[in-house]
C-alpha cells in the first residue's frame, strides 16, 4: 500500500472515530421527555446500587421527579464527556470533538505515535484502548457532589478483555467428558494447530444449544478437522443423537474422521465428502439443529436447502456472522421472516441463531 493511500486510511478511521465518539458519548437529554437511549450505560450503572431506581440517580431529575428536590430545575451538567478512545485524543489535540485542517494535515505524524509496539500497524488495543463509562475507569464518574473517583476499566465492547474476563472454564462431569475436553482443547490445538476452527466460547455454545433442545440429528457445514463437530458430539453422547458434517477437502475430512475415532464418537458422527450446496440435497428431514460455517456466499442457499427440513422449534447457527452482514441476504432472511427469530452471539468468531417457530 502506497504512502498516500495508507494515510488516507488512518484518517479516514480517525473521522470514523470521531463519528462513533459522539454517537455513544452524548447524552440525548430533553426536560418531561424523559431520556433516550444514550443514556442506556448510566441506567445501567444507576441500575448495580443497591436501593437504586433506574432514572433516579442522584444529581440529577429522572422520571418521577418532584420539583423542589435536589437536581430539579437547575442545568444538568455533562456526567462524563464524550468517551476519549486513544485514537481520538490523539487526533483531536484541542479536544473539541471535531478535527480541524491542521489536525488531519498532522494526522500521520500524530497516528504513529499509538504504534507502541513499533510494527507499523495499529491494533485493537492500541486504537480503541479501554472505554471508560461513571464509576468504571480510573477517570471521574459522576455523583451527587460532581465528579467522582470511578472503579476498575471496563474493556471496549468486542476488545478481548471484554468477554474474557467473565469466561470461566467449562467444568467435566466425569472422567470420560474431562478426557474429552482435553482432547478438543488442548490435544487436538496442539498437534493439528487452531486452522478454521470455531474458538471454545462458541463451542460451548454450540453443545448447549444441542443439548438443550435434545438434538436427535444435526447437520453441520464446514468440518474443518472436527472441533466443532467434537464440542455437538458432547451433546449427543447424552440425547442419544447422531452429526452429518459436510466437507469439501478430502484432506482435513480425513483428519477429522481420526480425530471422531481419537474421541469415540465414530459412530455418532458422519463425515460426507463433496460440496455441499449438491450432498446437502441428498439430506431428509427432520434436522434438530443446523451449524454453518463454510463459504460465506453459499449461506443464504444453505439455508434455503435446510430450513424446509428444520423441524419447528430447530435451529440454525451460522458462524462469523456480525454487525457487517446487516445488508447481506442472508441476514435479511434470518431476520425479517416471521417464521424465524434470530439472535446474535457477538463473543468468540461472532454467530447467528435462529429458531424455526413452532
Amino acid at each position: 500500500m502506497r504512502v498516500v493511500d495508507r494515510i488516507c486510511m488512518m484518517v479516514g478511521i480517525g473521522l470514523v472515530g470521531v463519528g462513533l465518539v459522539r454517537l455513544m458519548g452524548f447524552w440525548d437529554y430533553s426536560e418531561g421527555q424523559g431520556r433516550s437511549l444514550g443514556a442506556v450505560p448510566a441506567v445501567a450503572e444507576e441500575a448495580t446500587q443497591p436501593g437504586a431506581v433506574p432514572g433516579g440517580a442522584p444529581g440529577r431529575a429522572g422520571p418521577g421527579a418532584v420539583s423542589g428536590k435536589e437536581g430539579a430545575g437547575r442545568p444538568r451538567p455533562e456526567p462524563f464527556g464524550p468517551p476519549r478512545l486513544p485514537v481520538m485524543t490523539a487526533l483531536d489535540t484541542d479536544g473539541d470533538g471535531s478535527l480541524s485542517a491542521e489536525e488531519i494535515a498532522k494526522a500521520p505524524e500524530t497516528l504513529k505515535k499509538l504504534d507502541k509496539n513499533g510494527d507499523g500497524q495499529l491494533n485493537r488495543e492500541e486504537l480503541f484502548g479501554t472505554f471508560r463509562v461513571p464509576g468504571m475507569g480510573p477517570g471521574p464518574g459522576f455523583g451527587p457532589g460532581g465528579p467522582v473517583p470511578g472503579g476498575p476499566v471496563r474493556p471496549m465492547p468486542g476488545q478481548p478483555g471484554a468477554q474474557a474476563g467473565l469466561e470461566t472454564p467449562p467444568q467435566p462431569k466425569d472422567d470420560e467428558e474431562k478426557k474429552l475436553l482435553s482432547l478438543i482443547l488442548e490435544e487436538i490445538p496442539r498437534e493439528q494447530g487452531r486452522r478454521m476452527n470455531v474458538p471454545p466460547v462458541d463451542g460451548r455454545l454450540l453443545r448447549l444449544l444441542a443439548e438443550a433442545i435434545e438434538a436427535k440429528t444435526i447437520v453441520e457445514i464446514g468440518t474443518s478437522n472436527g472441533i466443532s463437530a467434537l464440542w455437538m458430539g458432547l451433546a449427543l453422547r447424552k440425547t442419544g443423537g447422531k452429526l452429518i458434517t459436510h466437507e469439501i477437502d478430502p484432506h482435513v475430512a480425513a483428519l477429522a474422521r481420526k480425530n471422531f475415532e481419537r474421541a469415540g464418537m465414530a459412530d455418532m458422527i458422519t463425515v460426507v465428502e463433496g460440496d455441499a450446496h449438491q450432498t446437502i440435497g441428498q439430506l431428509k428431514g427432520p434436522i434438530d439443529m443446523v451449524f454453518i460455517d463454510a463459504d460465506k456466499e453459499g449461506y443464504m442457499d444453505y439455508l434455503q436447502k435446510l430450513l424446509p427440513l428444520l423441524r419447528p422449534g430447530g435451529i440454525i447457527c451460522a458462524h462469523n456472522v456480525n454487525a457487517r452482514w446487516a445488508d447481506s441476504p442472508f441476514f435479511k432472511a434470518i431476520t425479517t421472516d416471521g417464521n424465524l427469530e434470530t439472535l446474535l452471539f457477538t463473543a468468540g468468531g461472532g454467530m447467528s441463531i435462529t429458531i424455526k417457530k413452532r
